[in-house]
């Protein structure tokens, strides 16, 4: 799905208690996300990063705002600056702090402040195993996460990883956001499968919205 063809799906899906998907929400924003994330990516391009344990992420990664998420070998954390040039990461632009505070409040979280914008881009076969975002000091903000490109199969299970996660489909211009009772759920990305978006390409986009601090 892209801009000029309508959206059949109902607009608000209850995935839980504080979790809902947000169905097509952000594909009036796409051409100013896709321009601004031009620009980041411009500044501190996609790199597949290395887990604590040595393993290389399937899926490549950037960040924009304050903080900037990454992992290496000494472990999660947040950092002000790209290890990879010590620069501050971009900005994060109006629109993408506009549209994650606009989905949050349609979720019923109002106030939504996000510090950081985790930029994960998928190709075909990248995926992101069951993990709980556990990273940020404060876990009282909602994760807000958009999908651009590609359709991919969203898990989001329980907050124990051995509970079987439900599968959804996200489309171009859905917006995921949980918090509350399920901030801490575990959720990741089945691997993606191949195809042609007619925006973006053979890959696709999301866009993961933090509260940090």
């Amino acid at each position: 799905m892209f801009a000029d063809v309508p959206d059949l799906r109902p607009p608000q899906q209850s995935l839980a208690a504080g979790a809902v998907l947000l169905h097509g929400f952000a594909r009036g924003f796409e051409t100013d996300l896709i321009a601004a994330l031009r620009d980041i990516v411009t500044q501190a391009p996609f790199r597949h990063m290395m887990t604590p344990g040595g393993h290389q992420m399937s899926v490549a990664m950037t960040n924009c705002g304050s903080k900037g998420w990454v992992t290496d070998r000494r472990g999660y954390r947040y950092d002000g600056a790209d290890p990879e040039t010590g620069k501050p990461w971009p900005a994060m632009p109006p629109p993408f702090r506009d549209l994650a505070e606009r989905a949050a409040a349609q979720a019923g979280f109002d106030g939504f402040a996000p510090e950081a914008c985790l930029v994960n881009r998928y190709v075909p076969g990248a995926k992101m195993s069951l993990h709980q975002d556990k990273d940020e000091l404060d876990l009282t903000a909602p994760i807000v996460s958009v999908s651009l490109g590609l359709p991919a199969t969203f898990l989001f299970g329980g907050l124990l990883r051995k509970e079987t996660p439900r599968r959804y489909r996200l489309e171009h211009g859905d917006i995921a956001v949980w918090g509350g009772a399920s901030r801490l759920m575990f959720h990741g990305v089945a691997p993606l499968a191949d195809g042609e978006h007619p925006l973006l390409g053979r890959q696709r986009i999301n866009l993961t919205f933090r509260k940090v601090m």
